[in-house]
């Protein structure tokens, strides 16, 4: 208060000072109007200006009086008003300032606030969750407790920001934190460590049980259905734990292993992964694809296998799948499942499905050469069916490698068809009118409306592998196989049984009018010289043929 005052005092002066100057000036022209006007009434009243005529006019006339007194008044009014002027300023400056130090008050605390909050959902970022579980884990130690950090990714929440727009998805991560809050009532328990992984704080548990139960409500608070501008969204998650004091005595090291633990239960689709010793391969072999998955695209490391699908009816060769591989420099051959799962987190899905398009119907127009008359199938992600470029896309590749469009077939998910029917249904269309044949891959799996299935351009479905290799000793299966058949060939669509493993299953797909299969039965998927070598041996046994029953040569 005493260095308010002080300021205020000081201001005061300033101005006081500045104003006083103009109002002395006012003065020293107010004398000078005097002695003017004196002079003036002099010279009218003797006809000469002196000191005495001067003397005497100031002293006969009343109306001189008034303005001698005005340079008096003047001179007060002057120092009055600047002193309540210069006052006033300095008190507005003060507030001013004041208001200025606030604001910057405020601002320094949201500049403190943004770096450990989360700007969307108001929940702790990794810096605020890191700290938190730095003191959590000195509690623990002392009091030789346990405590857990569980880390939570939502799965295919990619495909809901690629499809129905950032503005949604923003808004479901809001959702999502208030369900987790509702469920961990912790204050600062709950964090939210970027895009769609969050991470919670149990720092007082028993054992494997209590984090079980807690993951329990967390799938119950998520199992209700999100309704986003009329829109009906199913969220799942994956999550990872790990436990002090068993799994790691830092911070850095429990939130590394429950991460690795999440990975897993993303990949194996199981939901709940508690972290073991086993699955460290996991973390720096995925580290590293997600660094080299481009350059491995870019360096042509990726090589296509074919699988045959087989005419059922006339035991031919009807067509291959082209199947992807990465052939790693350290980590070998690897398959699909290791690596398309990160192409699709990190956007590099595009690329890669563009390189398996132009790879295989590369490959399509050397067997066309050969006089090899063999469909191409190629399986396209949940992002690349809401590519709208994708017909064109596919168009140019088509033309540049003079591949009839029907000699190409593109299988898509039913779960990525329903992701966004509308704009799945203009691709597909664009697709189907352009003569590319189009597939329902893993059919059976998916949440598809069959009144929606059936206005699709489709032409063939393809019956998930684990239904058909687990129809020996399962009835259910064996029943669902069946239905799907029937209902296939009554929407007028060609049906095609995956996972034959056995001439018995072979022979109950004969037996229920499955129209092609394909299967380890047959052949795995072989790189191009094997199955090349295939062929041949193929072609020779005369399993190869044309419409006319000769020997494709």
């Amino acid at each position: 208060m005493a260095r308010t005052s002080q300021i205020l005092s000081g201001n005061a002066r300033l101005l006081k000072s500045k104003v006083s100057k103009y109002a002395v000036v006012g003065t020293v022209i107010s004398i000078a109007a005097i002695l003017v006007a004196t002079a003036i009434m002099s010279f009218l009243q003797v006809g000469s200006v002196t000191i005495d005529s001067m003397m005497s006019a100031q002293q006969t006339n009343p109306s001189l009086w008034m303005l001698d007194a005005m340079p008096f008044l003047f001179a007060f009014w002057g120092q009055y008003v600047s002193s309540i002027m210069a006052f006033e300023a300095s008190a507005m400056v003060v507030d001013q300032t004041h208001e200025l130090r606030t604001q910057t008050t405020i601002l320094a605390n949201q500049a403190m606030r943004s770096s450990t909050y989360d700007a969307l959902t108001d929940l702790p970022n990794r810096v605020l969750l890191r700290d938190r579980l730095e003191q959590a884990l000195n509690v623990a130690s002392r009091d030789k407790t346990h405590l857990a950090i569980l880390i939570m990714d939502l799965d295919r929440f990619k495909d809901v920001n690629d499809t129905l727009g950032h503005y949604i998805g923003d808004r479901i991560l809001k959702q999502v934190a208030k369900r987790l809050q509702g469920v961990i009532q912790e204050p600062n328990s709950v964090a939210r460590l970027g895009g769609d992984e969050f991470a919670v704080l149990l720092p007082k548990i028993a054992d494997i049980k209590d984090a079980t139960l807690v993951v329990s409500k967390i799938e119950k608070a998520l199992h209700a259905p999100f309704m986003i501008e009329g829109l009906k969204l199913d969220i799942q998650a994956s999550v990872g734990v790990a436990f002090f004091p068993e799994h790691g005595m830092d911070a850095d090291t429990l939130l590394q292993r429950a991460d690795v633990a999440m990975y897993v239960a993303k990949k194996n689709h199981s939901g709940f992964v508690v972290y073991s010793q086993k699955l460290d391969q996991h973390s720096p072999h995925r580290l590293t694809l997600m660094g080299e998955l481009r350059q491995a695209i870019d360096r042509d490391e990726l090589v296509l296998h074919y699988q045959p699908k087989i005419n059922v009816k006339t035991a031919m060769v009807s067509g291959v799948e082209a199947l992807v591989r990465w052939n790693h420099g350290v980590h070998g051959l690897m398959p699909p499942d290791d690596f398309i799962p990160l192409a699709e987190r990190t956007g590099l899905i595009k690329p890669l499905t563009l390189w398996v398009l132009n790879h295989a119907l590369q490959q399509c127009a050397v067997w066309q050469e050969q006089g090899l008359k063999l469909d191409i199938s190629v399986n396209v992600s949940a992002n690349g069916l809401m590519d709208l470029d994708l017909p064109d896309t596919v168009a140019g590749l088509l033309a540049s490698h003079e591949v009839a469009p029907e000699r190409l077939v593109l299988e898509i998910t039913e779960s990525a068809i329903m992701l966004d029917k509308d704009r799945a249904m203009q691709v597909l269309t664009s697709l189907a009118g352009m003569g590319i044949r189009l597939s329902i891959d893993d059919f059976g799996t998916g949440y598809s409306s069959l009144a929606y299935l059936s206005k699709m351009p489709v032409k063939e479905i393809k019956i998930d592998k684990s239904f058909v290799m687990d129809m020996e000793k399962n009835s259910s299966n064996a029943m669902i196989v069946h239905a799907t058949i029937d209902l296939g060939h009554n929407l007028g669509l060609e049906v095609i049984g995956e996972g034959v493993e056995s001439k018995e299953i072979m022979a109950k797909l004969k037996g229920l009018g499955c129209d092609v299969v394909q299967g380890f039965h047959f052949t795995k998927p072989l790189a191009e010289a094997q199955f090349s070598e295939w062929l041949s041996k193929s072609i020779n046994s005369g399993l190869i043929k044309t419409d006319g029953g000769q020997t494709t040569k």
